[in-house]
């Protein structure tokens, strides 16, 4: 079955051979530009510390990770929606 590297290699390489040549480039320059962004300021690391933030959830209301911390752990998931 092969790592899960080795099977997303083969995912993509499947879409590619399908997928719109200009497609292909939006998707390549997206990709590039967010390796360079993520070079310039590199993320947390396991085990640091999520500084304080404010988001909002998916009826608008807001929420402050500050507040929700007082009243226990914290746990975050990220949804990133459908393309």
């Amino acid at each position: 079955m092969g790592t899960l590297a080795q099977r997303l290699d083969v995912i993509r390489s499947g879409f590619e051979k399908q997928a719109p040549p200009e497609a292909l480039e939006v998707m390549h320059r997206a990709t590039r530009d967010l390796a360079a962004q993520v070079a310039a300021e590199p993320g947390l690391g396991a085990g640091d510390a999520l500084p304080p933030f404010r988001l909002e959830d998916q009826d608008g209301n807001v929420a402050d990770s500050s507040e929700l911390l007082e009243r226990g752990p914290l746990v975050i998931t990220l949804f990133r929606g459908h393309w």
